[in-house]
């Protein structure tokens, strides 16, 4: 699993091929768990999380794009 800076510092089209590895592996995994082969359940809810944290990320990328091209002054990046 990524964290949010190491994934913010990829470009969108890095983002966008790790987006569709974690969702092939969700399908996998989702796939194993109906054949009762899935040891870890849990890796289910990781790779969910993942996904949501790539497209967060994506969102985010886009409206400052958007914001960009209304001449709106972009928000500031929230810190963690």
């Amino acid at each position: 699993m990524s964290k949010p800076a190491e994934l913010r510092e990829q470009t969108d089209e890095q983002l966008e091929l790790t987006l569709r590895e974690v969702q092939n592996n969700l399908f996998r995994l989702r796939l194993q768990s109906e054949t009762e082969r899935l040891e870890a359940p849990s890796e289910i809810v990781r790779a969910k999380r993942e996904i949501a944290r790539i497209k967060t990320i994506l969102r985010e990328r886009a409206l400052g794009r958007e914001r960009e091209l209304a001449g709106v002054a972009p928000a500031p990046a929230p810190s963690r």
